[in-house]
């Protein structure tokens, strides 16, 4: 099976990392990495985003780590519009979050305007940090959380540490 999921990734999250795995448990992977031009569009908030490559190399590190523990295959690919490479043949399966499953619909629409099969949607659950809030990028480059969810020192009413 071929599975195929986009964003930004930046930085990798458990959030993510739980999208990863549900789609290397189906199949070999295919990402869209959003370009530098589409990854501030993309977002919904302003904030910086870190270079196409700095991200695919943290990306890759990750999806290999995935890929050896599931014996499958991966690749990163460029991302310039929103509905992306999911919009192309040779996909079974669209990897998306709650707050993408809409984008999701609106691929599956464009494949059947150009006589593809719908691809099967997985939604994957958000994941949640220690403050019941989901994980996020945002988040983690904010500082209130780790990528791992974790609260942040002075986020848990303790004073920052001092350099």
């Amino acid at each position: 099976m071929n599975v195929v999921l986009g964003g930004t990734f930046d930085p990798v999250h458990d959030g993510h990392r739980a999208l990863f795995d549900r789609a290397f448990e189906l199949g070999d992977v295919t990402v869209g990495l959003t370009s530098d031009g589409l990854a501030p569009k993309t977002r919904n908030v302003d904030r910086y985003v870190r270079s196409f490559e700095e991200r695919k190399a943290d990306l890759e590190a990750e999806l290999a780590e995935f890929a050896t523990e599931y014996d499958r295959a991966f690749e990163v690919r460029t991302l310039r519009e929103p509905t992306g490479i999911a919009t192309e043949p040779g996909f079974d399966v669209l990897i998306v979050s709650p707050e993408t499953q809409d984008g999701g619909e609106k691929v599956n629409e464009i494949r059947e305007e150009r006589g593809l099969d719908p691809l099967d949607i997985e939604v994957v659950d958000h994941v949640y940090a220690d403050d019941g809030k989901v994980i996020s990028s945002t988040r983690v480059v904010s500082g209130e959380i780790d990528e791992h969810g974790n609260l942040t020192p002075d986020r848990e009413g303790r004073p920052p540490a001092r350099e």
